[in-house]
């Protein structure tokens, strides 16, 4: 506790606290006091200050375009490109992030692209998120000529999922997912725009054979009338068949099988009228 002494002292009788082991104030540590309540907010301001990564209004989909087929396989999908989104970047190199919708939150946008901690082959036991088909803005013409197929189909690639030599491959997604994408700019190490995340992207699951009905419990009423249908006009042509064979048959069996004999053929001997010489005529 600190001991507090009051002396009388001067002309006017006025009072004077004396606190013990005090140093005087600076001037200017009165004029800070109200700039204490506003250090959350400068603190919250710093980072935003250097280094600031900007959100761009556009959101990665799932292709609707209606050329394209297999929207969703059991290892891949296809993505509009984001054309008309990073224009103001024409330095940056710009890199899918692929995530698990689990792990997406842990994925930060300081990690490199092409080192283990965002290389496909380790994805996802080791890493929240791979980085892959990076392109920069040449290969994203704004506005989009006509008639080109502006996609990208993730995990198309297989020849290089298991070399750990490429980590940026884009290789076969490992699972059905649900799975959370965005697209992110860099100039050079430096991020300095991102999209938001995507929707949860499902793949198609492939269905076990031992889900697979074998009974008639599965099969529609009109498939099991066609199949009757084709049995009994399928046994009609077959007894037909038959029964023009065994026709046949009895009709070789019940025919003439004997032969007359042929009556011998007599040919009479007959003499020609030779021409003799005549003994010349006598003189």
């Amino acid at each position: 506790m600190w001991a507090v002494g009051v002396t009388t002292g001067g002309s006017h009788g006025d009072a004077e606290l004396n606190y013990p082991h005090s140093r005087p104030r600076h001037p200017g540590v009165r004029t800070m006091l109200p700039l204490l309540p506003l250090l959350p907010l400068l603190l919250l301001l710093l980072p935003a200050a250097h280094g600031a990564v900007e959100r761009v209004g556009y959101t990665p989909s799932l292709t609707k375009n209606p050329v394209l087929e297999g929207q969703t396989t059991g290892s891949t999908f296809v993505l509009d490109q984001p054309r008309c989104v990073f224009d103001k970047y024409s330095n940056a190199d710009i890199w899918l992030v692929v995530a698990l919708e689990s792990t997406a939150a842990n994925f930060s946008n300081s990690v490199a692209p092409g080192t283990a901690e965002s290389a496909f082959q380790n994805f996802p036991e080791h890493v929240p998120a791979y980085m892959t088909l990076n392109a920069t803005l040449a290969n994203y013409p704004c506005p989009k000529p006509a008639g080109d197929i502006t996609v990208l189909r993730v995990g198309s690639e297989t020849s290089c999922s298991g070399d750990a030599a490429r980590p940026t491959c884009n290789g076969p997604l490992p699972g059905p997912g649900p799975y959370l994408v965005k697209f992110l700019a860099l100039e050079g190490s430096e991020p300095v725009a991102e999209t938001g995340w995507s929707q949860p992207i499902m793949l198609r699951a492939a269905k076990s054979s031992n889900s697979i009905s074998t009974t008639d419990e599965g099969h529609s009423a009109g498939m099991i009338a066609l199949t009757t249908i084709l049995s009994i006009l399928f046994a009609i042509l077959l007894a037909g068949l038959v029964a023009m064979l065994v026709f046949w048959g009895s009709d070789a069996c019940g025919g003439s099988s004997t032969f007359s004999k042929q009556e011998a053929v007599s040919v009479r001997r007959y003499n020609t009228h030779h021409v003799y010489d005549q003994p010349a005529a006598r003189l």
